[in-house]
């Protein structure tokens, strides 16, 4: 039997994976050109990664407990563009006090819409590809609607107030940057410190062992789901500013993109286990990788989804023969 030291030490590929991914994109894509490693280029890759990072975050909570959400980049549109209506709607009245009634707007508006897709997957008893496949087309259409099929612009009196959000910095950090380390370190204290967490994992793990455990399926399904949107809720949040205005294409195959950076991160697809580290790695890497594609001349910046899905069928066929 291994002593406490052998433990303690113990070493798992699995886990390290997308991390030394990352440490090896890093190393070609410097022999590649050299500004790729330069703190600006870096840091405008972290920054951009960010959404992704944060919706995928909560996208880990939902796979790991045997779900799945292809609705999030369409309700990452509709809720920034319910966000800026209220917002532009409140400006007369209160001024720059919109901004934070706006805020709480779009985590209301994306709790919601996580506890609707979690009570159709779960008290609908509507397979999860099928259930938030129809969510996204929901979501989709209804942010059309709203814009007539053109944009809804902030506020300008909102704007200059607002830029911040995203292009602010912290101690020379990224403010982006540092809610996505704040989202990624309350998800993995959730899903590896307290009871909801390990429920989350046993019901991906095997539903009907952990529901003769006494652990609520229906619950802790759900959970995930609200935890998914509010996750969608804040990366909207942090994405306004940076356009300034909400379109029927905000978050197009952004569903791609988390599913990618959750699979590659080491979270498994068939859930039971999740990584909410190895998720924020992964979504990095995605966005290392389109940003090299721009920098190289080796494949148009046009392959960049073609490459993602490259990349996620690979993952799968690791978890495969890895299992």
């Amino acid at each position: 039997m291994p002593d406490r030291t052998e433990r303690r030490f113990d070493f798992s590929w699995s886990d390290a994976g997308p991390f030394l991914a990352l440490a090896a994109l890093l190393v070609v894509g410097f022999l590649i050109n050299p500004d790729f490693l330069s703190a600006t280029n870096l840091s405008n890759v972290v920054t951009r990664s960010a959404f992704v990072a944060i919706i995928a975050v909560g996208a880990t909570f939902v796979i790991s407990s045997g779900g799945l959400d292809l609705s999030v980049g369409s309700m990452v549109a509709f809720i920034t563009g319910m966000t800026i209506m209220f917002m532009n709607m409140m400006a007369p009245r209160l001024g720059l006090g919109a901004i934070p009634a706006g805020i709480a707007i779009a985590l209301a508006c994306g709790l919601l819409c996580g506890l609707a897709n979690g009570l159709i997957v779960t008290v609908g008893k509507i397979e999860p590809f099928i259930a938030t496949l129809g969510t996204m087309g929901i979501f989709r259409a209804l942010i059309t609607y709203l814009t007539d099929g053109g944009t809804i612009p902030i506020d300008r009196s909102l704007r200059d107030a607002y830029r911040p959000v995203y292009f602010g910095t912290v101690a020379g950090i990224p403010i982006p940057i540092l809610i996505s380390a704040l989202v990624a370190a309350a998800g993995a204290f959730i899903l590896y410190k307290t009871k909801y967490g390990r429920h989350c994992a046993a019901v991906g793990a095997n539903e009907d062992v952990a529901r003769y455990s006494g652990i609520s399926v229906i619950r802790t399904r759900t959970i995930a789901y609200v935890i998914q949107g509010a996750c969608v809720a804040v990366a909207a949040i942090c994405y306004v500013p940076r356009l300034g205005a909400a379109t029927p294409t905000t978050g197009l195959l952004w569903e791609l993109q988390v599913i990618t950076a959750v699979v590659i991160g080491g979270t498994a697809l068939r859930g039971g286990k999740g990584r909410v580290w190895g998720t924020i790695a992964g979504a990095v890497i995605l966005e290392l990788i389109a940003n090299l594609m721009v920098l190289s001349d080796f494949v148009s910046e046009y392959l960049v989804a073609a490459v993602q899905g490259v990349i996620i069928i690979i993952a799968m066929l690791v978890q495969r023969l890895s299992k």
